[in-house]
C-alpha cells in the first residue's frame, strides 16, 4: 500500500508540468507561483490543523527553513519560467536531472548507478535532442535542476536534525512572501486575473496536490518504505510527465522519443538495488 501511494504521489508531481504549461498561457509566471505557493501555504495550514501537529517556530527551524528556502525559490522561478519556452516533456526530462546531480555533488555512486544513471541521460539525450540553438527554456530548466539538486541536499541534513514538517511548512510561508514582490511588478492585481476551469485546476493540482496532499502522503509512505527505493518510485516522474503531455497537451513524442522514455525508465529499474541513497524533493513539481 505504501508505495502504492508513493507511484499515485508520483503521478501527481508528474501532472503538475502539463497543467502549469497550460496555466502560463493565461498567466504571467510570477502570478502562477504566487497563487500556487499561497493556495499550497493555506492547504498544509489546514493539515497541520486537523492532525494537530504543531508548528516550531524556533530559531534553528526558521534558520533551515530560510536556507532551503533560497534553493527552492530559484528553482522553481526558473522551472517556470522555462516552461514558457519549452515543452513540459522536456521540462520534466530536464528537471530529472537532479537524480544525476545530487549523488554527483554528494560524490555517492557506484557501479550499478553509474549504469543506471547512464542509461537515463542517454533516455534524456533522446528525448531533447539538444543542439547548440538549444531553448532557452531548456537552459532555464537546467537551472532549476541545479537548484533543487541543491535542496534535496539541503533537506537531507535538516531532516535528520529539525521537525521536517515545519521546515517544509515555514518554506511554503516565506517562498510565497518572496514572490509578492517580483509578482506585483511582473503586473499581479488580484482582480485582473480570469480563474477559469483551465487555472483553477491548475491551481489545484500544483497548490493542493502536488504541495499539501503529495507531501504528507510521502512522509506517511516513508514510514514503511526505504528512501532509496522512494527515490527510484520518483524517478518515474518524467516518462509519467512526458505521457501526460501527450495525452493532454497533444505534445508529440516520436519514436527516438519514446525510446528515449523507456530507457529511463529502464534505469530506474536498474538502479534499484544501488547503494547510495537519494532523497526526493517533497515540494517537487
Amino acid at each position: 500500500m505504501p508505495q502504492l501511494a508513493l507511484l499515485l504521489t508520483t503521478v501527481i508531481w508528474a501532472a503538475t508540468f502539463p497543467a502549469t504549461k497550460l496555466a502560463l498561457e493565461q498567466v504571467l509566471p510570477f502570478s502562477f507561483l504566487l497563487l500556487r505557493f499561497l493556495l499550497g501555504t493555506l492547504a498544509v495550514g489546514i493539515v497541520f490543523v486537523c492532525v494537530r501537529h504543531p508548528l516550531r517556530c524556533d530559531a534553528p527551524t526558521l534558520r533551515m527553513a530560510a536556507i532551503a528556502s533560497a534553493f527552492l525559490f530559484v528553482g522553481y522561478v526558473t522551472q517556470t519560467v522555462g516552461l514558457r519556452y519549452t515543452t513540459a516533456s522536456n521540462s520534466a526530462f530536464i528537471t530529472a536531472l537532479y537524480v544525476v546531480l545530487v549523488p554527483l555533488f554528494l560524490k555517492r555512486f557506484d557501479a550499478r548507478l553509474w549504469t543506471a544513471l547512464a542509461l537515463a541521460v542517454a533516455g534524456l539525450w533522446l528525448l531533447i535532442r539538444p543542439s547548440a540553438d538549444m531553448q532557452v527554456g531548456d537552459l532555464y530548466t537546467l537551472a532549476a535542476a541545479v537548484a533543487f539538486a541543491l535542496h534535496i541536499i539541503v533537506v537531507e541534513t535538516y531532516a535528520r536534525r529539525s521537525d521536517f514538517a515545519s521546515v517544509s511548512a515555514w518554506q511554503l510561508v516565506m517562498v510565497t512572501g518572496v514572490l509578492v514582490a517580483p509578482a506585483v511588478a511582473e503586473g499581479y492585481r488580484p482582480g485582473a486575473i480570469e480563474f477559469t476551469p483551465v487555472l483553477v485546476w491548475a491551481l489545484v493540482i500544483t497548490g493542493v496536490g502536488a504541495t499539501a496532499l503529495a507531501f504528507f502522503v510521502q512522509v506517511w509512505a516513508q514510514r514503511y518504505v526505504p528512501a532509496q527505493r522512494v527515490a527510484l518510485i520518483f524517478a518515474l516522474e518524467p516518462a509519467l510527465a512526458a505521457w501526460l503531455s501527450w495525452l493532454v497537451l497533444g505534445e508529440q513524442l516520436d519514436a527516438a522519443g519514446w525510446a528515449g522514455s523507456g530507457l529511463v525508465t529502464a534505469g530506474v529499474l536498474i538502479g534499484a538495488t544501488a547503494p547510495a541513497p537519494l532523497h526526493h524533493d517533497p515540494l517537487q513539481p
